[in-house]
């Protein structure tokens, strides 16, 4: 039996690429996560998040490079690999002709639970995501909030190591997105575990993860904590709006020579600057416009949040698709490439 290594980090991956023909799906991917953090993988769809979390989880194959779940290979362990880890698909993969109890008695039998711990384990899960008085009902009579508490109970109910979440509240509506969100922090305290997860969504980022790593395009961006992140724009965010068709090359020439603006983006007629004092930057740029005699439609001040952070780093903003078409389309498509 091949021995755990690197024990330290839950995840270690190595330039990980993964190419679909001549797509690049994950480009020379390299980074770690501790155990114990509850770790996000924020990006658009299509930036790489799932098919990294494939690899993570034995799906998928890399065309090169190595990722390591609890020290054992996802290519050379992966049987070792997936009794160590937890899975919950976008989709829900709960049968809603069976009652919530037996689709855990069912993921028991197929995590070869013993049968003298399976009752247990399942009376556990079912209390800690407070499904227990509901759990001798079919689940077609669930909301999709409970439909997602189910399939979460039964990615844990192995015990495992590291547990991965993908897109776990896509297509809820905001209250019932808040409330899984008690769920993960009430499961990352329970067991104590580590627990990676996908999102697009920039407040469940922020709400729920020690660290994030930014991807777009298959590429890491950027990796740290949101509140560094943050903080890293400096301290203030000015949008500002100018009238449309004038010539902005002076405007901008002398914008950057103000000493507390740290950052520029550019987006048509928006500008936003990053400034660690922007109650000072602001009357300077009003001075500015009038000396050039432009006009500027529109200006906020407000502080930096994680769209701000993703913009600065991709250059736009996060692009997202909760219909369930696509995602759909998305999976066919894996399965295709899988096949």
């Amino acid at each position: 039996m091949p021995n755990a290594i690197n024990v330290l980090h839950s995840i270690e991956t190595k330039s990980l690429r993964k190419l679909f023909g001549d797509v690049v799906a994950v480009d020379d991917v390299s980074f770690s996560v501790e155990k114990g953090e509850i770790f996000g993988f924020l990006g658009p769809n299509g930036a790489g998040k799932s098919t990294t979390m494939m690899i993570f989880t034995t799906l998928l194959k890399p065309t090169s490079g190595q990722a390591l779940i609890s020290g054992f290979d996802v290519m050379a362990n992966a049987k070792k690999v997936r009794e160590n880890i937890g899975y919950v698909q976008q989709e829900s993969t709960v049968d809603e002709y069976l009652t919530g109890r037996e689709n855990l008695i069912l993921q028991a039998k197929l995590n070869h639970i013993p049968k003298n711990e399976i009752n247990k384990r399942i009376d556990e899960v079912l209390e800690l995501i407070e499904l227990d008085e509901k759990q001798h009902k079919a689940v077609v009579t669930y909301s999709g909030g409970m439909r997602k508490r189910l399939d979460i109970a039964g990615g844990l109910l192995h015990r495992p190591k590291v547990l991965f979440l993908d897109e776990p509240t896509v297509g809820l509506d905001i209250q019932t997105r808040r409330k899984i969100w008690e769920y993960i922090k009430k499961i990352h305290t329970e067991f104590d575990m580590t627990i990676f997860l996908t999102t697009h969504y920039m407040e469940e980022a922020d709400n729920l993860c020690d660290r994030i790593g930014i991807i777009d395009g298959g590429k890491i961006q950027v990796i740290d904590t949101p509140e560094n992140m943050k903080n890293a724009m400096g301290n203030e965010v000015i949008s500002i709006v100018l009238e449309e068709g004038i010539n902005r090359d002076s405007f901008l020439s002398e914008i950057k020579k103000i000493e507390f603006v740290t950052k520029i983006n550019e987006d048509g007629s928006k500008l936003t600057l990053f400034a660690s004092n922007g109650t000072k930057v602001i009357p300077i740029i009003f001075q500015i416009s009038s000396k050039l005699g432009m006009t500027i439609t529109s200006i906020s001040l407000t502080r930096p949040t994680l769209d701000d952070v993703f913009i600065s780093y991709t250059g736009h903003q996060i692009r997202s698709d909760d219909s369930g078409f696509n995602r759909k389309r998305e999976h066919a498509k894996m399965k295709r490439l899988r096949a």
